[in-house]
């Protein structure tokens, strides 16, 4: 399982968002909560989740809105699993064809609820919207770098090279394998000092007081590692 995943619940009815929320919780999941299609929209763009769970039938705007919203205006593959009252099959069929990754169709029980929250993010492990450590946070579908909710700009590079440390984190990366994954069709005439450079700059846009923590480690003689404790 994928713990440590913040899960966005939007279904109107209040006891149905706290006993799913309970059950979330109890497996290490951390649980948003919004009571309606606007509040739902807001909590996301303002808290960034990694999975939501969307009931269909909404006060203010409809899930059936706010999941093509996720999929066509943010252009998001955050995974969705939709909740709904209609057991019609063109019902369930119309939500997966509008992006849903599950259906699951009410009355249901908690426990199946988790389930398949867990099985969508082993086949989705690879889409959630954001990667963060100790301040620092990467949304790669967004092309977006933010320390402390400041915006950091980076080149086509440097963000290639800072999401891959993300990804691996207090790894030692050689300069070979970095320079494998920012020139993976380049021949060897890209030299180690590229990298340096990448780095280099990276520190420089993101390390830029005391107060901010040590990223970027010089394994000396082996190449860098992405400090994440």
């Amino acid at each position: 399982m994928l713990k440590g995943k913040t899960i966005l619940i939007v279904e109107d009815d209040a006891k149905i968002r706290r006993l799913l929320k309970l059950y979330l919780e109890r497996e290490g999941y951390e649980v948003l909560e919004a009571q309606d299609g606007a509040d739902g929209m807001d909590t996301f763009m303002k808290l960034d989740p990694c999975f939501v769970i969307l009931d269909l039938m909404l006060p203010k705007k409809s899930g059936e809105d706010l999941c093509q919203w996720i999929r066509t205006e943010l252009k998001s593959d955050i995974p969705i699993i939709m909740l709904t009252a209609k057991v019609d099959e063109s019902d369930r069929i119309k939500g997966l064809q509008m992006g849903a990754d599950d259906y699951i169709i009410k009355p249901f029980s908690p426990q199946e609820v988790v389930a398949r929250v867990d099985a969508v993010l082993r086949r989705t492990a690879n889409r959630c919207s954001k990667i963060s450590y100790k301040g620092l946070t990467i949304k790669p579908l967004r092309g977006e770098v933010k320390y402390n909710g400041s915006i950091i700009p980076l080149t086509t590079h440097e963000f290639k090279l800072l999401y891959y440390f993300m990804r691996h984190p207090n790894r030692i990366l050689t300069r070979e394998q970095i320079l494998q994954e920012l020139y993976p069709n380049e021949e060897k005439t890209v030299i180690d000092r590229t990298v340096d450079v990448h780095v280099g700059k990276l520190r420089e846009k993101i390390e830029t007081s005391n107060e901010v923590p040590l990223f970027f480690e010089t394994i000396r003689g082996m190449g860098y590692r992405f400090v994440a404790y």
